[in-house]
């Protein structure tokens, strides 16, 4: 007769459930933290906006003999009040939907571990393999927290960008509507600081959306669009950033271009915030048959095997998440990747693709 041990299937999925029940709940402390101070901030801007409010109308009735530092002073706090009112107020919602997320979570595994409790520990002894995820399973997981990851840094970039422009913009054609009928030039004066403004928030969008979805990579293929992309990196990093391009320059199908500009775009991305690279060499080798793409920095460079199973905890762990799904993504179409780096070395990074079948030129 066995006797049931401490390193029994049922025993460790009991251990981890009751870990990540503990460690949801940790979570959801912290949250409800986070939310009480969110919200007594949001209170006190929402006071001080009345406040401020009240002070513009008040200018409003008095326009005529309020002197132009004091309306601008007000203008300015106005603007900057209701500003950050909208990015507490947003954090809020953040933290709000966080929070309902983990509830569920914690539901979810509470009812699990009440389900696994009352099982017998035999239940266990003849199907082990189902508590172990397959490979592919983690693949998917890997990829859903990717694009998660992805859509959150979109989302914090439109919050940080976008938004807050139009908010200010809002403000201040509010600001040239009160002075058209009071002041005509100062009105014309602030109309040519809003053109101005509006003109480099729509600078900003275009560079967002090309970083984003590059147009021209459907409309003129992959090598056009590094060129442009590695000239906008170079002035916006300040990285010095070369490109080579040998072989055959032509088009390829449509999911390989987009394969090796997003790794390229991703290693790039590593080299200018977890790298701290001052040279950057990008080749893109077209072969017949074969189209490779390297990628070296002289950066402070890694160890591959430690980075990639996760012991080396001094790297970011959205370095090793990025490099994984990378690898991943092009194995998916029977690529594969090399790195090569050693830590105060700068690192090398291939990426190699089939090159598929010709692509006709559009007639």
């Amino acid at each position: 007769m066995s006797e049931l041990t401490s390193e029994s299937p049922r025993e460790q999925l009991l251990s981890t459930l009751h870990d990540e029940f503990n460690r949801i709940n940790n979570q959801l402390k912290e949250l409800d933290a986070l939310i009480q101070q969110t919200h007594n901030e949001v209170e006190r801007l929402q006071q001080k906006n009345a406040m401020v409010t009240n002070r513009l109308h008040q200018i409003e009735a008095n326009f005529d003999s309020v002197p132009r530092p004091d309306i601008r002073v007000a203008y300015t706090e106005a603007i900057d009040t209701r500003s950050r009112l909208l990015t507490m107020r947003g954090n809020l919602e953040k933290l709000q939907s966080d929070q309902n997320q983990y509830r569920q979570m914690a539901d979810i595994v509470s009812r699990v571990l009440a389900e696994v409790e009352g099982l017998a520990p035999s239940a266990f002894q003849s199907n082990t393999a189902a508590v172990e995820m397959s490979p592919a399973a983690v693949n998917i997981i890997r990829i859903i927290e990717a694009q998660e990851n992805e859509r959150k840094r979109l989302a914090r970039q439109m919050h940080d960008g976008p938004a807050q422009s139009l908010t200010n913009f809002i403000l201040q054609a509010e600001i040239c509507q009160r002075l058209f009928d009071r002041d005509p030039d100062r009105a014309a004066e602030e109309l040519n600081n809003l053109k101005a403004v509006a003109s480099s928030t729509f600078q900003k969008v275009r560079e967002f959306i090309f970083d984003l979805r590059p147009m021209m990579l459907d409309d003129l293929g992959l090598i056009p669009t590094l060129r442009r992309y590695v000239d906008n990196y170079n002035e916006k990093s300040g990285i010095r950033t070369t490109l080579h391009i040998l072989g055959d320059e032509r088009r390829l199908e449509q999911h390989r271009e987009v394969i090796l500009f997003r790794s390229i775009q991703e290693l790039l991305s590593n080299a200018r915030e977890h790298s701290h690279a001052t040279q950057v060499t990008i080749t893109l080798d077209m072969g017949m048959d074969f189209v490779s793409a390297i990628v070296e920095d002289n950066g402070q460079g890694f160890n591959p095997d430690t980075v990639l199973s996760g012991e080396d905890t001094t790297v970011p762990e959205s370095k090793a998440a990025s490099l994984k799904t990378l690898r991943e993504r092009v194995e998916l179409i029977g690529g594969a990747m090399r790195l090569e780096s050693e830590e105060g070395r700068g690192s090398k990074i291939t990426v190699r693709i089939p090159a598929g079948n010709p692509v006709l030129p559009a007639s």
